[in-house]
């Protein structure tokens, strides 16, 4: 169990602006820093690029790899400019370089240029982290918008495949991809069906491309958590959903960032999952239904 006291429902409203929404405006803040994780340079030396980086779960993600040793970049739209300038801070203050691209992950030559200035700058590319997200609530399948459904899948999915197919160029035996799911993507969601569709589509793809490279000596795994409190899920809830956010959880709360974080330096890890690819890792505050 968790020694620190993690916040706990309810949350005060939350004006994050549009999703994907902004950490900085987030009461309270999402933690993301995990002061009791201990760093063993697992990732000396290495780069990673993280797609979505700029805030929640890529954040943290990209300061546990800074600590363990490799040099990170990472993706974030224009509007996340300022979350992606503490990201780069973050990152920087563990003397490790740090690369903030910014782009739409739906466009496929943005992908390509994400992947490119990442070798460009870095020199190598050894960790590739897809992680960007879309979500938006509807009660209704009728309310799913054409428009809505497109964008859902250009960046949960499309995005993914975009940046595979740019970085594999770059990726040597050894080499890692880890893709973001969804405890969604495993059970469904009623007023998520759209988010959930594309979660389900990352979980297949991930154990359909590690089989395609396993004989390239490159891993694929894909964690999936629950309620997780970033800024992706006030962005787009009323204050009801939000004040109760994660309560369902036998843990009674949503994850902080820095509790989800860990999985993905084990998956990057070949001293510690050198014999794991193709799996999906659920994160679920004590659930067990998703197994």
């Amino acid at each position: 169990m968790a020694t620190v006291d993690y916040p706990k429902p309810p949350f005060p409203p939350q004006d994050t602006g549009a999703p994907p929404g902004n950490e900085h405006a987030m009461d309270p803040r999402p933690l993301y820093k995990a002061p009791e994780y201990l760093a063993a340079g697992k990732l000396r030396d290495s780069v990673a690029l993280i797609t979505g980086g700029d805030s929640g779960i890529g954040r943290s993600v990209a300061v546990l790899f800074a600590r363990e040793g490799a040099d990170v970049a990472f993706t974030h739209l224009p509007s996340e400019a300022a979350d992606a300038g503490e990201t780069v801070r973050a990152i920087e203050r563990q003397n490790r370089r740090a690369l903030a691209v910014e782009g739409d992950l739906r466009d496929a030559e943005f992908c390509r240029f994400a992947v490119e200035e990442t070798v460009r700058r870095f020199g190598r590319l050894n960790t590739l982290v897809n992680n960007a997200a879309f979500q938006k609530h509807q009660k209704r399948i009728e309310d799913i918008s054409l428009e809505q459904w497109d964008h859902t899948f250009r960046t949960n999915i499309y995005g993914y495949f975009y940046v595979v197919k740019a970085a594999l160029a770059h990726l040597k035996p050894g080499a890692t991809i880890i893709n973001t799911g969804s405890i969604t993507g495993l059970e469904g969601s009623s007023n998520l069906i759209d988010y959930s569709a594309t979660k389900g589509a990352i979980n297949a793809f991930t154990k359909a491309l590690a089989q395609n490279l396993v004989e390239r000596g490159i891993r694929v795994n894909c964690v999936a958590p629950g309620p997780v409190w970033t800024p992706l899920n006030p962005a787009e809830r009323s204050p009801e959903e939000t004040e109760s956010f994660g309560e369902d959880t036998p843990l009674g709360r949503p994850a902080q960032p820095e509790e989800i974080a860990p999985a993905y330096v084990f998956f990057a890890s070949n001293a510690d999952s050198g014999y794991i690819t193709g799996e999906v890792m659920t994160l679920l505050g004590g659930g067990t239904t998703a197994a």
